[in-house]
């Protein structure tokens, strides 16, 4: 007589997954490797597409892809190949143009004439209240993404936030300067700290630590922010969290 007490030796093995437990596991694998993927060219492709559709329509009708190609091959061979009524769209020439275009206004607006037709525009701007508002805000919003790597973020650290015996990621920017070091009360040097939130590091605090407290990590700035985005799921050594990152152990 068994007793509710009682202990079972030889408990039964587990059941194997049946076969439709197996292709749902196959499926949600190819599908986490596939949606990446598949995402990005998306996103590239319609991306072409949205500044070819932009460029484009500026281009003279001489210039455009089907124009030069006939003019290369003739327009008899043109429309044997392709037919008299059709129309040639070779996507990405649009971002071609649209890359030296930018480059050539990049080249001109280091010179000095270049500055000083800046200089003069934005103080016609400054003239205008609703579009300087609106000139003002897209410029600060290029000037964050798309500045230069001497602006950005020197290490990921480690400090206690917000409160001692609780850790987070941070940015370390620079080391503090100006008034705001002449005011802390403190012995030593003092960094800027940038704290991201999750899953948005674009948002977070500027927090002012002691040197002493913020310990650098050897994983780069796009590993932490990886380790950010994913609310602690990706890790820049996957296979083992407790080494160094790869590449550099």
């Amino acid at each position: 007589m068994n007793t509710p007490f009682e202990f079972n030796d030889h408990p039964e093995p587990p059941r194997k997954p049946g076969l439709f437990a197996r292709l749902r596991s196959s499926f949600l694998t190819g599908l986490v490797v596939i949606a990446p993927v598949g995402l990005t060219i998306w996103l590239i492709w319609s991306l072409i597409g949205w500044v070819d559709s932009f460029v484009l329509p500026f281009v003279p009708n001489a210039y455009q892809p089907d124009a030069l190609l006939r003019a290369l091959i003739g327009t008899e061979n043109y429309n044997a190949w392709l037919g008299e009524d059709t129309q040639l769209h070779i996507r990405g020439v649009g971002v071609i143009i649209f890359l030296l275009f930018t480059i050539l206004v990049g080249w001109l607006a280091k010179g000095f004439i270049g500055r000083s037709l800046i200089r003069w525009a934005e103080g016609l701007v400054d003239r205008m209240p609703i579009v300087r508002s609106v000139y003002n805000g897209v410029k600060q919003i290029a000037e964050t993404v798309f500045a230069q790597s001497e602006s950005s973020f020197e290490k990921a650290c480690l400090i206690q936030y917000p409160r001692k015996g609780i850790w987070a990621i941070g940015f370390v920017s620079t080391t503090a300067k100006g008034e705001v070091a002449a005011r802390a009360e403190t012995a030593g040097a003092l960094m800027s700290v940038f704290v991201p939130t999750t899953p948005n590091p674009t948002s977070g605090f500027l927090l002012f630590f002691p040197k002493e407290d913020v310990i650098e990590l050897d994983m780069s700035v796009e590993d932490a922010a990886k380790l950010v985005i994913s609310a602690g799921l990706v890790y820049p050594n996957p296979k083992d969290p407790t080494k160094p990152p790869r590449g550099k152990g």
